[in-house]
């Protein structure tokens, strides 16, 4: 057995937020309606592929995205149609997969990069670094050593008693900071921590941490980097707990802002509130039905995303109905 443990902390911030989880976790309660939706399991998988990848620098937009899973020509790079393609078939084989299996983990990698790098599904053989504007912000462990690293990681995941919601995010921010890929680092440990929290809840399925990160993309790397620095990830922990019970929280409010509708609806509404962003920062003149069509929501979706978006101040209109504009405030 590995004498390996991370280095964490349990604060009284951390306990709490748990706590806070999984009251909302009962709360929310509706793994047993979606389940029954195949439409809105299919539209949540598609956000959080297309998250995870514009993360990534991915150009494809969301419509793009939904179009190449649907085996629709896309004009777009290669790669990024490739990239798509690829994360969809992991994706689609989430279920089959063992989140304690570092064989699992290579073949999930090897799905997602193949034909995108030569290691696909192999621990990288050089060293790596990752960098900001030129500047060496964080070495990953040396490649002679991963193996025996992810080894032990595995192991503390397989026998640990802390929390899912405490162990997948420590997860998470081990695997980047070994770094133990050429390239895919960062899609797949969203991945597997999406994969670790499914297993424990199948509601996180639709609360996926792609796309939980995708609104905090700025936030989520400031965090990674301090764990970095700091050599521990009790602060990412922390990060990653608050995102996660905020989202609930707005998945909820929604709920209850409108009893008696599809409680499915406002599930995909929550994680599609970063689509109509990005949209209106491309397209600020959009109208709720030209959204609509390209995110693939509803009118009435739509109209409650920006009105719930207005109310919280993270964007404003100016002007008339007709001839006016969107303006996003913020991102978050």
């Amino acid at each position: 057995m590995s004498d390996y443990v991370p280095p964490f902390h349990l604060t009284e911030e951390i306990a709490e937020l748990g706590i806070e989880i999984g009251e909302l976790l009962g709360t929310l309660s509706v793994s047993a309606d979606l389940s029954a939706d195949p439409r809105l399991r299919r539209e949540t998988r598609i956000r959080s592929i297309y998250s995870s990848l514009a993360i990534e620098q991915n150009t494809l937009s969301l419509d793009q995205v939904t179009d190449v899973i649907n085996g629709r020509p896309v004009l777009g790079p290669p790669k990024d149609i490739r990239e798509v393609q690829n994360a969809y078939e992991v994706y689609e084989r989430m279920a089959s997969f063992d989140p304690c299996s570092m064989e699992d983990l290579l073949i999930a990698h090897r799905l997602m990069m193949t034909d995108l790098v030569r290691e696909a599904g192999c621990f990288r053989s050089g060293d790596v670094g990752v960098f900001s504007g030129g500047r060496l912000i964080h070495a990953g462990t040396p490649a002679a050593y991963v193996p025996e690293v992810m080894g032990q990681l595995f192991e503390w995941l397989r026998t640990t008693t802390l929390h899912p919601l405490i162990k997948s995010s420590i997860f998470h921010c081990e695997f980047e900071f070994i770094h133990p890929f050429a390239d895919g680092n960062g899609r797949t440990g969203r991945f597997w921590q999406t994969l670790i929290l499914q297993k424990w809840k199948p509601v996180f399925a639709w609360i996926p941490v792609e796309s939980i990160i995708h609104e905090r993309q700025g936030e989520y790397y400031q965090a990674l980097n301090a764990a970095s620095s700091k050599g521990e990830c009790t602060g990412f922990v922390a990060f990653m707990l608050t995102a996660i019970r905020d989202t609930m929280k707005r998945i909820i409010t929604a709920q209850q802002a409108h009893v008696g509708e599809d409680v499915g609806d406002h599930v995909g509404e929550n994680v599609g509130e970063m689509s109509v962003i990005a949209i209106l920062k491309r397209m600020p003149k959009a109208s709720a039905n030209t959204i609509a069509e390209m995110t693939h929501l509803s009118s009435r979706q739509i109209e409650r995303i920006l009105a719930r978006l207005k109310q919280e101040g993270r964007i404003a209109r100016h002007g008339s109905a007709r001839n006016g504009y969107w303006e996003v405030i913020d991102t978050k």
